[in-house]
């Protein structure tokens, strides 16, 4: 094999190990089809450079502030990067010449509301869960929506006996837009198939409904912006019980501390508006597919289950 033919390969298995870091780093959507090298920025921060025209006689600031980050970074002293050949230079801005200002691409941001008055969602007179997913759709209280492309709201029955809440949704659920669509929710949907349930008797949802950027844990605020709409959610289906999946997911429906070891397989009584529901905690099936030998302790928690659905 000749040497240009051994360089090749491992230049190709030196891109396979990148690629599998940035996977692992949490870097599994490509945003822009251009590299931006932000260390030739100097200490300027991404968006430093964008400004709005002050008036129709100024020159764009934005691009002038880039020029000059470009000229600090290359270093004091160095002479400006000449154009190519053949580029035509774009004439000075002056006077009658000027461009007029360009509207503004971005609508203005309504009055802020006083510190003491809650965005106001009308979640008493929501009777059905579309009416749910609308409110929804239209909610911006959650800052995991401005990073997700899409609502995770639910999938299942509408009513049903068994309703599982999980933590929040991952890459394919973003992308599919319904909750445990991946790995993790193929599972799910075999545990649940060995206990006799599937879509028609049972209703899966997350504690958050938009993915968190790199499926990083939720945080409590995210939870709790989320929160209002999980209890109506879990009011209009009605379930008989509450089975949730993992430790974030247990700890923030149950408001405790203790790690998912301790909470999992114990019935506790679990409260929303007045209505008190049986609940468990279970091992998420994210964790059974890391720890295969930890789905013993889920198969009996799903045996207490299916043993309180029948009772």
């Amino acid at each position: 094999m000749s040497s240009d033919s051994n360089r090749d390969i491992e230049a190709q298995r030196a891109a396979g190990r990148i690629l599998a870091w940035y996977a692992a780093m949490g870097v599994d959507a490509a945003i822009s089809d251009t590299t931006v090298d932000w260390l030739a920025r100097g200490e300027q921060a991404p968006g430093q450079g964008f400004r709005l025209l002050a008036d129709a006689g100024q020159a764009p600031q934005g691009a002038q502030a880039f020029s000059q980050g470009n000229i600090a970074a290359r270093g004091p002293g160095a002479p400006a990067r000449p154009l190519p050949t053949g580029v035509p230079q774009r004439p000075p801005y002056a006077g009658a010449a000027a461009p007029a200002q360009p509207a503004r691409q971005f609508s203005v941001r309504p009055a802020a509301a006083p510190a003491d008055v809650a965005p106001f969602v009308d979640l008493a007179n929501i009777n059905t869960l579309a009416d749910l997913g609308s409110a929804l759709a239209s909610f911006d209280g959650c800052g995991l929506k401005a990073t997700a492309k899409n609502l995770c709201f639910y999938r299942g029955a509408e009513r049903a006996p068994l309703m599982i809440i999980g933590e929040a949704p991952g890459r394919d659920e973003d992308l599919a837009g319904k909750p445990f669509v991946g790995r993790a929710g193929q599972l799910l949907d075999r545990m649940l198939a060995a206990i006799d349930v599937d879509e028609t008797n049972v209703h899966i949802t997350n504690i958050v409904y938009w993915r968190p950027p790199g499926n990083r844990t939720p945080t409590p605020q995210e939870a709790i912006a989320c929160r209002p709409f999980l209890e109506k959610q879990i009011a209009l289906v009605a379930p008989r019980i509450v089975l949730a999946l993992g430790g974030a997911a247990a700890k923030q429906l149950f408001d405790v501390a203790d790690g998912i070891m301790r909470l999992r397989g114990k019935w506790r009584p679990f409260a929303v508006s007045g209505q008190e529901y049986k609940s468990m905690a279970t091992l998420h099936p994210a964790y059974l597919l890391r720890t295969p030998a930890a789905k013993n302790m889920a198969w009996r928690d799903l045996l207490n289950v299916k043993a309180a659905l029948k009772s």
